[in-house]
């Protein structure tokens, strides 16, 4: 008796449910079952093949083509493969949430057709709806029955998940080929270098090395995707771009403006144009062309530049200056931040101020001009543009004033590589470039359109003018606007007159003697060198104002005479306040002694009278001769002179004590005593031998003790 083959419920499939249904023997994917066809010839059996009829098109096959354990699976349902336990509902909606839009597609139809198998049922059987709505589809009835399954039991509202495609849910089969852990580990060592190889280069010495050692390997775009899926893109990044490469890959903070008011904080850098610029040169120099040092402060709520410098390098002077502009002209900040260079953290700038991580930091440091004026000093983090607001206003000058038309054929080009063709054909003259300068940052200002979060469209301009109106505003006062003068230490006064001369001029006042010889601190306005001196004293204290001595024509009798009435109202000056400091004559005190001298008193008797005793008489001695007498005496006399002739030798002055000696001078003149001229005379040579200033040096550094 023949047994009959049993037949599937469905017989023919296409090659989307072929992978749908995972069958054994069979690839999960429609890829894979298309490659298996295509390698099987399965679309020659006319019998086993055909196309399908319906909406879509396409080939499917018969069950009869599929490997055997395939086919048996089908026919034996009770030796099917288990199926996974239904996941809940709230880990159901978080696989189908992070799932891409095609998988969320496809179950959008499988939902759609479920509904109109639901909708027939009640009229003609759910068997036959499932029919009709398949041959409808032109899908399988079973394919039908299988999304049925899936969402057997579930809310109506919570099917889209189950009836999803989970093939990337599924567990990964193992590879029939693996490569060996050894070649990839060396592919990835080669690739994430910062010399950044290609990984066809990579993959082709890893290949070498592997087939030398006998490992197994696969092919490149395989293992080019093994190391995205193992490799993080930040981790590739960091090793063949670099930490700086990583940091931009985070995103920038943003910072809130709204809170600021006008010049409530600033912050300041240097700007290197790229535009050749002559700088005038003396007579028979060569002038010197380079590219201008630009040095702003800019205002943080509106980003209105309020003071700019220019220098041909950066430096403190230009830092001091561009300050003083600004604190002149509109008023103290509460917070200044600035960039962490050499220039900002010089000690006039911000000397004294804790967080200064430049130079050595003294507890006696001399406290820096925003640190005396009770300003909050932040520093900016190096390398890191976004950290100041003003950069933003630089990049827009290296457009809109750098490669002004009156600029051309003096642009350099803004890196190395991009030089124009007429790089160097030009050189602006300094005059000119100051002048498209300030036209260019005073329509920088004055723009319209801003898009900030406090312009609304407006300028710069009306933002700080609208907040500075109604801001509390801190003034200079005319001590404080001293503090942003440039200075010179260790200058030291006429030991005589008190004058001082710097850079060929002599400054003097007439209480100028007070400091005479003394070393003083000295600030000037460059702008202003001839109107004169600020004075102050080794510890910082101010002592007065010294006016510029105007050298006179060597035969002008107009200034001698101007010379000399100033000389003699200083000499009255002078006397008058001796005379109030006289407030007796000479005579009146002699009498006034005389007045007080004693009346004259009886000489005393003396009580104790001293013996007088009688000279003995000499003994007869020996007569010498005549002769021999003068002989002796002669030696003796030309012995005496020869004492006298030759010099008392005088014991060698140790370098110590002779500076001890100089020190013991320098005190007792400070003190307000007056030195012999030969003791003015010793000390002012010694104070310029290299020696004194070692001593001096040294002194300083650990004081009497270096006396023993």
């Amino acid at each position: 008796m023949s047994r009959t083959t049993p037949t599937p419920p469905q017989q023919w499939w296409s090659a989307e449910e072929l992978a749908a249904a995972g069958l054994p023997d069979l690839p999960s994917t429609r890829q894979g079952v298309e490659a298996l066809i295509k390698r099987g010839g399965w679309r020659q059996d006319a019998a086993q093949a055909r196309r399908r009829a319906g909406r879509g098109g396409g080939w499917e096959y018969s069950w009869k083509l599929l490997p055997v354990r395939a086919r048996h699976q089908l026919t034996r349902p009770e030796l099917a493969t288990k199926e996974p336990e239904r996941m809940g509902r709230d880990e159901a909606w978080a696989w189908f949430d992070a799932a891409p839009e095609a998988v969320k597609a496809k179950a959008r139809v499988r939902q759609g057709i479920v509904q109109k198998v639901e909708v027939l049922e009640p009229a003609i059987g759910r068997r036959s709806a499932v029919t009709e709505v398949a041959r409808l589809e032109g899908l399988g009835a079973r394919t039908v029955w299988s999304w049925l399954a899936l969402v057997a039991g579930v809310r109506a509202d919570d099917r889209l998940p189950y009836l999803a495609p989970r093939h990337q849910a599924a567990p990964k089969r193992p590879r029939a080929k693996d490569c060996d852990p050894a070649f990839f580990a060396l592919i990835k060592s080669d690739y994430l270098r910062l010399e950044q190889p290609s990984f066809t280069a990579c993959y082709r010495r890893a290949r070498r090395v592997a087939l030398a050692e006998g490992w197994d390997i696969l092919p490149e775009r395989t293992m080019r995707r093994r190391l995205d899926a193992s490799v993080s893109q930040v981790s590739q990044v960091l090793a063949r771009k670099g930490l700086d490469a990583v940091k931009r890959m985070y995103p920038a903070q943003v910072r809130d403006k709204t809170a600021l008011v006008a010049l409530e904080a600033v912050n300041a850098d240097f700007h290197k144009f790229d535009v050749f610029v002559r700088w005038p040169a003396a007579r028979g120099e060569k002038p010197v062309i380079g590219r201008a040092q630009m040095v702003a402060f800019q205002d943080i709520y509106s980003g209105r530049i309020l003071a700019w410098r220019v220098d041909q390098t950066p430096n403190a002077t230009a830092v001091l200056l561009c300050a003083g502009d600004m604190i002149e002209a509109w008023g103290i900040p509460q917070h200044v931040l600035l960039d962490n260079g050499r220039e900002f953290a010089a000690k006039a700038i911000t000397g004294g101020s804790p967080t200064r991580y430049r130079f050595k930091v003294r507890d006696e440091d001399i406290p820096g001009l925003f640190t005396s004026l009770g300003c909050d000093i932040h520093w900016a983090t190096p390398y890191a543009g976004q950290s100041k607001p003003i950069e933003r206003a630089f990049r827009d000058m290296c457009d809109a004033i750098a490669k002004d038309p009156r600029f051309a054929g003096a642009w350099t080009g803004n890196r190395p590589e991009a030089k124009p063709e007429n790089y160097g054909s030009r050189a602006i003259d300094l005059e000119q470039f100051l002048e498209v300068l300030a036209e260019g940052i005073e329509e920088h200002n004055t723009r319209q359109g801003r898009r900030s979060e406090v312009a609304w469209g407006r300028s710069f301009v009306e933002v700080f003018d609208e907040s500075y109106a109604t801001a509390p505003i801190r003034k200079a006062t005319e001590a404080q606007r001293r503090l942003w003068l440039l200075g010179a230490e260790g200058l030291r006064a006429e030991s005589k007159s008190g004058r001082i001369r710097f850079q060929g001029s002599e400054f003097w006042a007439d209480w100028m003697h007070e400091i005479a010889g003394q070393r003083v601190i000295i600030r000037f306005d460059p702008a202003g060198f001839f109107d004169g001196l600020h004075i102050y004293s080794q510890n910082n204290a101010y002592l007065g104002h010294a006016p510029c001595l105007v050298k006179a024509g060597f035969f002008d009798m107009a200034e001698a005479r101007t010379h000399a009435r100033h000389r003699n109202a200083w000499m009255a000056a002078e006397k008058a306040a001796l005379a109030a400091h006289r407030k007796y004559k000479a005579a009146e005190i002699g009498e006034g002694l005389a007045a007080l001298t004693p009346p004259d008193l009886p000489k005393p008797e003396a009580k104790v009278v001293r013996p007088v005793f009688a000279i003995p008489a000499p003994r007869a001695g020996r007569q010498v001769p005549a002769p021999d007498l003068d002989r002796a005496q002669a030696a003796i006399v030309a012995d005496l002179a020869s004492r006298r002739s030759a010099p008392a030798p005088v014991a060698e002055e140790e370098p110590r004590e002779r500076f001890r000696r100089a020190l013991q001078l320098e005190r007792a003149q400070a003190a307000g005593g007056t030195l012999t001229a030969e003791q003015q005379r010793w000390l002012s040579v010694y104070q310029t031998q290299p020696e004194y200033r070692a001593e001096r040096m040294l002194w300083d550094e650990q004081g009497d003790t270096i006396f023993g």
